[in-house]
């Protein structure tokens, strides 16, 4: 099969990622499960002839692989979806894993993205950090509060993304989108080079190190709002995580700023479904001035009881998305226990 098959047949399956790897068929992931596309292995010729079509439909060098053993870019192919793929080298020979995003911003409704989430679009200045593991859902989030903003606001909205995945139409406002190594150096330079660019909301991947952090936070101070991505486990250790990255000695002033210009922290993680696919859970601590006060004072250990008893300024713990799930009949009580921050509390709860 050429490739274009391959990436046909995905679509066609609703895959999540397509694998490319020598030794095995090419397989898809569909809804959490591993499956064969055919029944013939993939040699050595065969997946760098696949891997350097990828690379001639993204009119892109394959300098970066042979020199780094790695390379992230993404490609469309018309009519069919957008693809953003790793490639890299493993036991001598080529191998690739292929993210399909569809052309279309998903409805965050048909996604079960909380209201709440949506409702960020309407912040208009502050950090939105959107969190979890690699794979939970993360940039199709984000690719919803920014279609919302961009729906409902007039705004210059300039993302910088590691590679592009959705495409945003411009409607009430513009839509800058940028993308890492090719629009401009790195996550940083970007960064600094779009505050002169009149921007509204920048969106950011993941904040990857100390200087991109920094300068994240200083926007959100002077007015923009800032969403951005890192890849850790729950709303207190995201805090901690940034707050970590610093030295010793610029932690107190690092904890003020951060405070200051904190809007909200979601986390998610996607849970299999009963009936097959998977299902998100989201918490949502929403920054509040206890919230805040706990984040100066380094009390961010207490932040968690805040979360679960502040549903009524729009919180929900991760335990509690998931015992909702478990009750709606979503998910089983089995993969309830599995994924909760607290299992023995949960199985309290789901028995009561």
């Amino acid at each position: 099969m050429e490739l274009i098959e391959y990436l046909r047949k995905a679509v066609e399956m609703d895959a999540s990622d397509l694998f490319i790897i020598t030794g095995t068929p090419v397989s898809v992931k569909c809804k959490g499960r591993m499956e064969h596309i055919g029944t013939d292995k993939v040699m050595p010729d065969a997946a760098r002839s696949l891997i350097t079509a990828m690379y001639e439909m993204a009119g892109r060098s394959m300098d970066a692989l042979n020199l780094q053993g790695d390379d992230d870019f993404s490609f469309a192919a018309p009519g069919l979806a957008r693809f953003r793929v790793n490639t890299y080298k493993q036991r001598g020979t080529l191998a690739s894993v292929v993210r399909i995003v569809l052309f279309t911003i998903p409805d965050w409704r048909d996604n079960g993205i909380p209201e709440k989430v949506i409702e960020l679009a309407k912040l208009r200045h502050g950090m939105v950090i959107v969190t979890g593991t690699a794979g939970s859902g993360k940039s199709t989030t984000e690719a919803c509060i920014i279609e919302e903003i961009n729906r409902t606001r007039d705004c210059h909205i300039i993302t910088l993304e590691d590679p592009i995945e959705y495409l945003h139409r411009n409607q009430m406002s513009i839509v800058s989108q940028r993308e890492i190594s090719i629009d401009t150096k790195d996550s940083l330079s970007g960064l600094r080079a779009c505050l002169r660019q009149a921007p509204d909301v920048i969106q950011l991947g993941e904040m990857r190190d100390l200087e991109t952090i920094r300068t994240a936070m200083t926007a959100a101070e002077t007015g923009h709002l800032i969403l951005a991505t890192l890849h850790t486990r729950g709303a207190v250790n995201t805090i901690d995580r940034i707050i970590d990255t610093f030295a010793p000695e610029q932690q107190t002033q690092i904890r003020i700023q951060l405070g200051s210009v904190l809007q909200t922290v979601v986390a998610q993680q996607l849970l299999p479904a009963v009936g097959g696919g998977r299902v998100p859970a989201f918490e949502i601590m929403q920054v509040t001035n206890a919230v805040r006060s706990m984040i100066r004072e380094s009390k961010t250990h207490q932040i968690d009881n805040v979360i679960a008893t502040g549903a009524a300024d729009g919180m929900i713990s991760m335990d509690q998305s998931i015992l909702a799930l478990c009750q709606a009949g979503k998910i089983t009580k089995d993969t309830a226990l599995i994924y909760a921050d607290n299992p023995d509390q949960m199985r309290r709860r789901i028995g009561a």
